[in-house]
């Protein structure tokens, strides 16, 4: 089965999801951070916990950093951290703190020759973030245009030791709506990385549906709140 990495999204050590990746759209969810992570410890199918901090990701720097080393503490299972790295000492803070993999995106995006050198330096512990609108890359918090197309990026970066590649279409995040299905398939195609789909994923149907596209793993927001998202896992 594909992987299933279920997120966290946090703003002030509060567990929120955006819609479309505005941050006036932000909504509290119905688990803490904390009640969360306890109820994804229950499920096998649960292999990795993806933990973003938004305010980070916007600010540029991390923000929620001892928050999530408290989380850290709460599972065995794997983590990942994302929002507002854009440093090695923030990369090395986080490994020290127990987090096993790092995900940077603008940073990242603007830098490559940055990103080669710390995929080099932690092979297969970095991960590149891709948001987009379809295939046009947006930075900062998703509130800026990268003036880059999707696939043009995943040429470039290709041949760095890179953990894998997370694409979210922004115009489906938080909508429930279905995963960009076409565009993330011909990610797989495209690429020898592993690729993590990410925004809309609504059911265990869509997560078939992605499997059968070659996709490594998927990372569940809003629907990993939703009991009947569960039904039959284990």
């Amino acid at each position: 089965m594909i992987k299933l990495w279920p997120a966290i999204d946090l703003i002030n050590a509060t567990s929120v999801r955006l819609t479309e990746g505005k941050y006036d759209s932000e909504e509290k969810m119905p688990r803490s951070a904390e009640e969360s992570i306890k109820f994804y410890n229950q499920f096998k199918c649960v292999d990795r916990i993806h933990i973003v901090d938004l305010i980070g990701a916007k600010q540029q720097s991390s923000i929620e950093r001892n928050y999530i080393k408290e989380l850290r503490q709460l599972t065995d299972k794997s983590m990942e951290v994302g929002g507002g790295i854009r440093s090695i000492d923030t990369i090395e803070a986080y490994f020290n703190d127990g987090i096993d993999y790092c995900i940077v995106g603008t940073k990242g995006i603007q830098d490559l020759a940055w990103l080669e050198q710390m995929a080099n330096q932690y092979p297969n512990r970095i991960y590149i973030s891709v948001d987009a609108y379809r295939r046009d890359v947006k930075i900062n918090g998703w509130e800026q245009d990268a003036q880059l197309d999707l696939f043009d990026l995943v040429n470039e970066i290709e041949r760095f030791p890179l953990g894998g590649i997370i694409y979210t279409d922004i115009s489906k995040d938080g909508r429930l709506e279905g995963p960009n299905f076409e565009i993330t398939g011909q990610l797989v195609a495209a690429s020898d990385k592993q690729i993590i789909a990410s925004g809309g994923i609504r059911n265990q149907q869509d997560l078939t549906q992605l499997e059968s596209l070659g996709v490594y793993a998927a990372i569940v927001g809003k629907a990993a709140h939703n009991a009947d998202f569960w039904e039959g896992l284990s």
